[in-house]
């Protein structure tokens, strides 16, 4: 089998979600994704990924993911490089599933569990889905029952309220990014921090601890302010905070696991393999998040998860970007023996996800259930693959 050419897929109104499809002579093609920067990795990807692959065995996975996950620049990040090797990744173990007519869960090494627990973050339905993330106040118009975003400001109680209705016992929310985003990260003034609290008031005050509360930082703060909310959020009994700062320091992060007092879960932001080493050799992190789209594929995912089983780390894959990285988390979680949460948005997987492939997970009462089909076990839908706006571009042998 070879690989015959490397397509991608954009909609110019979901414009962070790039797709890619990777052609072979034998018929089967496999389908992958990568989230943000996507003109970029395009380009990319047809510039420089298409000559190193029209011709290539896409069965030698572990070779290719070798190739592009350690170019001569670009290794030590999750940019460009990085995020079209992850796509590509994906859609090779899409091939191997559809070859050997197995899920890709099966194809890692079966399942651990049945199901998977989910927390749901709670975005809305525009959050991130087009351009940057969006901010209560940027647009406040609802689009249906879950705008989630907007809950968590106004009644973050009456909101865990209907996610435990829902079966839902965990939830990531982000109240103080807007005081971070006001002061550049440096500062925050007590009035601030108490409104910013107010969230959690409300969702102790409504249905105590029933319901597990994520604190989602975005690495928008410095260590002293991150020190300062966490000694606040302490009394709330976070099940962590998420990216406290930017991980660029894992002795900073270290330091701020030790003296904050509560767990700490990073990072969606880093890549490959040697980047989490050193949160974990430093004792920086308590669960470590990755995002499949981001840190190298599924391959490198793997091997992620398996480094933090080592150091007695549980791991949470990163989901708020599109449904083929949600599939592809999905056969990770259910996977991986240290796997403890699955990261999805009730706002997403009900409304617009459904539009853009041809089957959606199983999720009851806060349990995510396998695909049964092979491969990622899901197709682009004919909504995309057919929108009038659809930007499809096709780099076979002829052209690499």
């Amino acid at each position: 089998m070879k690989i015959t050419a490397i397509e991608t897929v954009q909609l110019p109104h979901l414009n962070n979600i790039l797709w890619v499809l990777v052609h072979t002579d034998e018929g089967i093609t496999g389908l992958g994704e990568t989230f943000r920067g996507t003109n970029a990795v395009a380009a990319y990807l047809h510039s420089d990924v298409a000559n190193l692959l029209v011709g290539a065995n896409p069965l030698e996975i572990d070779r290719i993911s070798k190739l592009l996950t350690e170019p001569y620049v670009g290794f030590r990040s999750s940019g460009v490089e990085i995020r079209a090797a992850s796509a590509i990744d994906i859609a090779l173990w899409d091939i191997f599933g559809k070859v050997t007519n197995q899920p890709i869960h099966q194809l890692l090494g079966g399942l651990s569990r049945q199901s998977i627990r989910t927390y749901n973050t709670c975005a809305g339905y525009t959050y991130n889905k087009q351009g940057a993330r969006r901010y209560v106040g940027d647009n406040d118009v609802t689009e249906g029952p879950y705008e989630d975003q907007i809950a968590f400001h106004k009644d973050a109680g009456a909101l865990a309220e209907s996610l435990l209705s829902e079966g839902i016992t965990s939830m990531k929310i982000w109240p103080l990014d807007p005081y971070a985003v006001a002061s550049g990260g440096n500062f925050i003034h007590r009035s601030d921090l108490d409104k910013g609290l107010n969230a959690f008031r409300q969702i102790r005050d409504a249905v105590g601890d029933r319901m597990e509360v994520m604190v989602e930082m975005h690495s928008m703060w410095d260590l002293p302010s991150a020190l300062a909310i966490a000694r606040e959020l302490k009394q709330f009994r976070p099940f962590w905070l998420e990216d406290p700062m930017k991980m660029q320091d894992p002795a900073a992060l270290a330091t701020f696991a030790e003296r904050s007092g509560v767990p700490v879960c990073a990072s969606e932001t880093l890549a490959t393999r040697s980047q989490y080493l050193e949160v974990l050799r430093q004792q920086a992190v308590d669960y470590v998040m990755l995002d499949i789209s981001w840190c190298g594929g599924l391959s490198e995912a793997k091997k992620i998860a398996t480094l933090a089983e080592t150091f007695q780390r549980p791991v949470a894959p990163h989901d708020c970007t599109g449904p083929v990285v949600f599939a592809a988390s999905i056969h990770l979680s259910l996977n991986v023996p240290n796997a403890v949460f699955q990261e999805s948005v009730r706002a997403y997987y009900t409304s617009w996800y459904r539009d853009l492939v041809t089957v959606m997970p199983r999720i009851e009462n806060g349990l995510i259930y396998p695909f049964a089909g092979a491969g990622l076990g899901l197709e682009l839908s004919e909504f995309v693959l057919k929108h009038k706006d659809v930007i499809r571009r096709k780099t076979d042998a002829k052209q690499a």
